[in-house]
């Protein structure tokens, strides 16, 4: 081989080890397995990876790189550059964003809840906050109103709440209790067996993940309209990633984010529609609440709750008042807009 051969040998291969190392890759930590709740994380890649020609990938691993509780600290030390996860889970490190799991916010679908939490997650506060952890937040993760399935006889007033154990996160969770309850915070992943097994009487889940996790198939009867609230979980990037992407590379990914939403708004209302199928199917009895009952909760739960969690971001230096204020002038904006 003479040296013109060989220096265009060498060209060829410095070319392609460029190309090799201008390629981005991420590694992206969810759980449990591909669902309604995850789709707009699947589509975001999907798009992503389609307007840089395959050149920004994202692996979405279910429980491969950390639990669920853990995966906003596999964000703050770059364990993984993106993640989801839910506030419930760990409400002292995310304070902020807790004003979107208050009980009784009056959230009616999916579209004014993506429009509540992208305002929340606008504020400053909330931007701060979440740079501590080296966290960026990307989008919302949005879901309907919780809801409770249930064993044995059902629990249809609140008197019978009494004494209830109760797999319920956040805001949900006090509120259960304010009424009665025992509220656990037992995983998602882990809910199916805390109900086979009796250590809880009731699962608070959105449709997805009740038929995800399989709480479903254990349920006798389901409250179709009590609505407590919601859990709030939003998608995150860590920062020096994001920071680190090519100008072509963050636009690809940000001006994904609406189509990717849209996307998971279009495949959850969906699921909606097959819901009450879903429940037949499984002979599950749908337990309506009187107005009367969810009035009293909602004078039970949701003035204290919300006092005592301004209150307690304002002692901890955080405009909990604000904060509250904008989610009620989001959502009053969204139902005005029709949404």
């Amino acid at each position: 081989m003479n040296k013109f051969t060989l220096g265009a040998v060498a060209g060829a291969l410095t070319c392609t080890f460029a190309l090799e190392a201008a390629a981005t890759e991420w590694n992206v930590s969810v759980w449990g397995k591909r669902r309604a709740f995850t789709e707009h994380v699947e589509k975001l890649a999907e798009l992503v990876a389609e307007k840089t020609n395959g050149e920004f990938t994202m692996n979405v691993s279910y429980g491969g790189l950390s639990k669920n509780r853990e995966n906003l600290d596999g964000i703050s030390i770059g364990a993984f550059e993106m993640a989801q996860f839910c506030a419930g889970y760990h409400p002292d490190k995310n304070r902020v964003i807790t004003v979107l799991e208050l009980p009784f916010l009056g959230v009616e679908n999916l579209e004014q809840e993506v429009a509540v939490s992208n305002a929340v997650y606008a504020h400053p506060a909330a931007i701060e906050e979440m740079a501590q952890w080296n966290a960026k937040l990307l989008m919302t993760s949005p879901m309907p109103q919780y809801n409770l399935v249930g064993t044995g006889d059902p629990r249809d007033t609140l008197a019978k709440f009494d004494g209830m154990r109760v797999r319920a996160t956040g805001g949900i969770g006090e509120a259960f209790e304010l009424v009665g309850a025992v509220p656990t915070s037992v995983t998602s992943a882990e809910a199916y067996q805390a109900m086979e097994s009796g250590v809880v009487d009731t699962v608070a889940f959105a449709q997805h993940a009740h038929l995800s996790f399989g709480t479903i198939n254990q349920a006798d009867w389901w409250t179709a309209n009590l609505n407590p609230g919601t859990v709030n979980c939003p998608v995150v990037v860590n920062i020096d990633a994001y920071e680190s992407l090519s100008d072509a590379e963050r636009e690809a990914l940000d001006s994904s984010v609406p189509e990717a939403i849209d996307h998971y708004l279009a495949n959850y209302g969906e699921l909606l529609k097959r819901w009450d199928t879903v429940l037949e199917e499984k002979g599950v009895e749908k337990v309506m609440y009187s107005d009367e009952t969810i009035a009293d909760f909602r004078e039970k739960a949701a003035g204290p709750i919300r006092d005592a969690w301004i209150a307690d971001m304002e002692g901890q230096g955080l405009p909990g008042q604000e904060l509250y204020d904008l989610a009620e002038k989001a959502l009053a904006d969204a139902k005005a807009s029709g949404s």
